[in-house]
């Protein structure tokens, strides 16, 4: 009688284990598959000039990984982003709309904690608008869009933030942790902070490597934990470089041995480091499955920077500039199967169109009271043609006492800097702005100034500027005075 309870016992066991087992090889079974939508990329260089990438023409600085994917993706040679320094341009990434209407004109200053300030809470970020819609979102770098707990990028719409979150950082750890630590044992209360420690979701971490390979890691490991996952994933790999300091690894600067200028030669390095991340980030795309569909986008915050070894050919100025060389920008798209390769999309488009393009490919649904300035690209991007046709994209860069402003609508574009009179330029023709059309075409002229300054009529002031100095200046003058702007002689 014992034996037979025993054996039942054991049957009801194995009876168990077969249930167990059974429902764990249903499970699974019924798994659900990776979610169809594309994994959206964000590749965005700071202060990289148009011609310092090997797609855009670059002889000197080579970027074999960024040139493999433009010549398999879409080359934008009319692309432009809102405004031609950072803060204001990334703003406009992550809002859809021109800073100036957010009264985001100026970067933050540095160490901004100390102010509080931050791009406004009522905007929704696209990072938002695709985690609500079940993206696995990730922000790596640099920030610059408020450093307070509510601005933080874990509270804009990202799972997973690596980086910084002001304006700048130098890039190797030995030598940026001991002007740190020598300051916070000086009782330095703020810290300038292109020093302090990098942090990981809000917690400081002892970084070890060269800062633009320390993102690359940290992208290659997203990755890797957003495969895992059931859900496509958003990531804004936002590297530091090239922007200053100028400061390289010995074997990059290797490469560009027969640069003579040091300052250029050291650019070159820093961007070809960038390239190289661009590699293993490929590599970890297609170890994990990922690569087929993930929409890569490429591009830079600004122009660049003249004085520190960019070069922006056959644009006009660079960084700072209203002039193409501003605000135009290398950039290029990538999706196989998705994005034509071996392209080039000569129509203007702009990082504004990000936000709805973004939001469309991801299904979500964009708030009925969320402005837009951007349009949603996708579909005349497919057909070849321009999303802004007749209309305009703007640049308006506020200086000390005056202001500068570009307009391009089609091909044509009126410019005014350094107080000069306004000139009209025909951007398919010169485009390297130095023949003026604006005695020929007086009435074209006179139009489009026009619209440009009643787009200025929209602008909100300042909130903020990049130091105390420029806030008390444009009191003292009076800013914007849009009425002497827009004045034609």
């Amino acid at each position: 009688m014992k034996k037979m309870i025993s054996l039942l016992n054991i049957s009801k066991v194995a009876c168990l284990g077969l249930l167990l087992f059974t429902a764990s090889c249903k499970g699974t079974v019924e798994k659900k598959e990776k979610d169809a939508r594309p994994n959206i990329l964000v590749v965005l260089c700071d202060d990289l000039g148009y011609s310092d990438v090997g797609f855009n023409g670059s002889k000197d600085i080579t970027t074999p990984s960024l040139d493999k994917l433009a010549e398999n993706g879409t080359v934008f040679s009319s692309a432009y982003v809102t405004h031609p320094f950072c803060g204001p341009s990334r703003a406009s990434i992550m809002t859809g709309r021109y800073p100036h209407l957010m009264g985001a004109q100026f970067n933050l200053p540095p160490n901004c904690e100390t102010i509080g300030e931050g791009i406004s809470t009522n905007e929704t970020f696209i990072s938002k608008i695709l985690q609500d819609k079940g993206y696995y979102t990730g922000a790596l770098g640099k920030w610059h869009l408020g450093s307070v707990s509510k601005y933080h990028p874990n509270n804009r719409g990202f799972d997973d933030f690596y980086g910084f979150l002001g304006g700048g950082h130098e890039y190797f750890p030995e030598e940026y942790r001991a002007k740190y630590e020598n300051q916070k044992k000086a009782g330095k209360k703020v810290i300038f902070e292109y020093l302090v420690p990098l942090e990981h979701n809000g917690k400081e971490v002892r970084e070890t490597e060269y800062i633009t390979d320390a993102l690359t890691r940290e992208a290659v490991r997203f990755v890797g934990e957003a495969s895992e996952k059931e859900k496509p994933f958003f990531l804004y790999l936002a590297y530091n470089a090239p922007h200053v300091p100028l400061q390289a690894k010995e074997e990059d600067l290797k490469k560009f041995a027969h640069i003579k200028d040091e300052q250029r030669r050291t650019y070159a390095a820093m961007v070809y480091a960038v390239d190289r991340g661009v590699n293993k980030l490929v590599e970890s795309l297609k170890e994990n499955k990922q690569f087929e569909n993930t929409l890569i986008v490429f591009l830079s915050d600004n122009g660049g920077k003249l004085s520190k070894g960019a070069t922006n050919y056959p644009l006009q100025e660079g960084k700072g500039s209203a002039c193409e060389g501003g605000y135009r920008v290398p950039m290029f798209f990538h999706w196989p199967k998705n994005v034509p390769a071996g392209q080039c999309f000569s129509e203007p488009v702009s990082a504004i169109d990000f936000y709805p393009t973004f939001a469309r490919l991801a299904g979500a649904t964009i708030p009925a009271d969320k402005v837009l300035d951007g349009k949603d690209m996708w579909d005349n991007f497919q057909n070849g043609k321009g999303s802004h046709k007749g209309e305009y994209i703007y640049c308006l860069r506020h200086r000390t006492g005056y202001t500068d402003v570009g307009a391009r609508r089609d091909s044509m574009k009126v410019l005014r800097i350094n107080q000069e009179p306004w000139k009209l330029i025909n951007l398919d023709q010169d485009i390297n702005e130095q023949h003026d059309l604006s005695a020929k075409y007086p009435e074209m002229l006179r139009e489009m100034v026009a619209e440009t300054e009643k787009w200025s009529q929209t602008h909100q002031q300042p909130i903020w500027w990049h130091d105390e100095q420029t806030g008390v200046e444009w009191k003292r003058d009076s800013m914007p005075r849009f009425e002497e702007t827009f004045k034609i002689d």
